[in-house]
């Protein structure tokens, strides 16, 4: 048995209602590379079969004490029904890019059966109109509950159920699969290990605690040392006591402006997504001295955020805030299953129409955001969700963080090697993520050999046309790399933009690199 930690916790705890805390992936693959050029659902079936113990997650199932005395418990399955959780569908004609993100849309929007291991895929067929996708191609969704992966470890799991070449491995032997499962305990041993586990959170609390101290006081040293105390008081005697008002478009995040995403969401998602070649990315990187592939993908989310925002006639004054996680896995700590990752705000600057002074606003308020992380530490929020019950946590979080915060933004680096399954080669990866009320809008990048792919998840009220939203993506991103190609700089080279993203598919255009 394994506890679950605070933080995998809160997932669970929020996970209600219309809102679903399960994560999703949507990937293609193109049979030709697979012997004989095709693959069989039951090789698919095989595939996963024999990589159920790559990855623990595929066996784990939640136990929980009675009346929520205490977190709950992952146990093992020796027993999976494959069958149940890998499922054979196929597109309704015409088979387009359009049908494809409805079908995605509608499994998405499906909360996760509680009482078995926390994960489904679909395999998809039919996938016959889509430009740049090979005849005969399949798709592969798969959704897991965010309790039990975050970024990085889907990451390392999308390797382990891949191959590095089209040759499929020999079939798993019975020593391969066995697995040592766990036993349901028994309620008396689930209240023992529940006034065990609250003694320990205590005292992991005091302890949390005393380092907050240390923290606090060092934060004072490096205040006064910064020179920004002097200023302070200087500005409090000459104000007579009191500050001067900030500007309410600064690098710093402050209180959201009210935007369509900041309401409560329904039942229903809508999903979409583009791919940007990672070669024009790091071309903006050339002529815009120190900029990350974070920063570019921030800043084209939050001009694709303003031009849709403006097209309804709704761009606030101020500029939108995002939830950025961040991990908080060490060197040393490999890619476990659960959560270990961070919650900071970010701005996004959607007040800025140049899309080069946006950029540079973004890497400004990035950059003070790692200093002040730096002080405090970027793993404080998963420290004190760790010690503290998840109705207040996720009270903390609802009135603290997502107040500040009108949508999710995230990226994570993927592999930069082809990968196949069953032989046929991943064409395509797409993350898709999850929304929560208040904050209606989810855009995760994932890199994968040279594209990097952008999702969108949101709810079909805030948001009832995906498509459009797409194209300001696109048209975000285009915009920025010409404004970038038109500074010079170290390469003076001609950069052409990806071609615009159309209805039909995202995967021709990111494919194609600049010349």
């Amino acid at each position: 048995m394994k506890y679950l930690s605070g933080m995998d916790n809160l997932f669970l705890a929020m996970d209600k209602g219309n809102q679903h805390l399960h994560v999703a992936s949507l990937s293609i693959y193109d049979p030709s590379t697979a012997p004989g050029g095709k693959v069989r659902f039951k090789a698919i079936l095989s595939h996963f079969s024999n990589r159920l113990n790559v990855s623990k997650i595929f066996r784990r199932r939640l136990v929980a004490a009675r009346f929520g005395l205490d977190r709950p418990y992952w146990i093992e399955d020796a027993e999976i029904d494959i069958e149940y959780h890998v499922r054979h569908i196929a597109l309704p004609h015409p088979g387009d890019w359009r049908q494809l993100m409805i079908q995605v849309a509608r499994l998405h929007s499906r909360p996760l059966d509680m009482t078995k291991p926390l994960w489904e895929a679909y395999i998809i067929e039919g996938l016959d109109k889509i430009p740049g996708i090979p005849q005969g191609s399949f798709a592969l969704y798969m959704k897991m509950h965010h309790s039990a992966i975050d970024g990085e470890s889907g990451a390392a799991m999308l390797a382990a159920i891949h191959t590095l070449t089209p040759e499929q491995d020999a079939e798993a032997t019975e020593d391969a699969l066995t697995v040592l499962a766990d036993r349901d305990p028994t309620p008396v041993e689930l209240y023992a290990r529940a006034v065990a586990n609250r003694a320990q959170q205590v005292f992991d609390g005091s302890k949390l605690l005393l380092a907050l101290g240390g923290r606090a006081a060092q934060a004072g040293r490096d205040f006064v040392a910064s020179g920004r105390a002097a200023e302070l008081g200087k500005e409090l005697v000459e104000g007579r006591g009191k500050l001067k008002p900030r500007p309410a478009n600064d690098d710093n995040p402050g209180r959201k402006p009210q935007t369509r995403f900041d309401a409560p969401i329904s039942a229903n998602r809508v999903v979409d997504a583009v791919g940007f070649p990672l070669a024009d990315c790091k071309k903006i990187r050339q002529h815009v001295d120190k900029t990350t592939i974070n920063d570019i993908f921030m800043s084209v989310t939050s001009g694709a955020v303003r031009q849709y925002l403006e097209a309804k006639g709704e761009l606030p004054n101020k500029g939108m805030n995002a939830m950025v996680p961040m991990t908080i896995r060490g060197e040393n700590k490999g890619a476990d299953e659960g959560n270990q990752i961070g919650m900071t705000v970010m701005p996004l600057r959607s007040d800025i129409a140049d899309p080069l002074e946006r950029l540079n606003a973004v890497k400004r308020g990035a950059n003070k955001n790692k200093a002040m992380n730096a002080i405090i530490g970027k793993e404080l929020p998963a420290q004190l969700i760790q010690v503290l019950p998840a109705g207040i946590t996720e009270l903390l979080l609802t009135k603290g963080m997502m107040a500040m915060a009108n949508m999710t933004v995230s990226n994570v680096r993927g592999p930069d090697v082809p990968l196949y399954m069953a032989g046929a080669q991943l064409a395509l990866f797409l993350p898709v993520s999850a929304i929560s009320n208040d904050m209606g809008l989810n855009v995760t990048a994932f890199s994968y050999n040279g594209t990097l792919w952008v999702c969108f998840i949101s709810c079909r009220k805030m948001m009832p046309d995906p498509s459009f939203f797409a194209q300001c993506l696109n048209d975000s991103f285009e915009a920025l790399v010409r404004a970038a190609v038109a500074l010079g700089g170290p390469s003076r080279r001609p950069l052409a933009a990806a071609k615009r993203v159309t209805k039909s598919s995202p995967v021709k255009s990111a494919g194609k690199k600049s010349k």
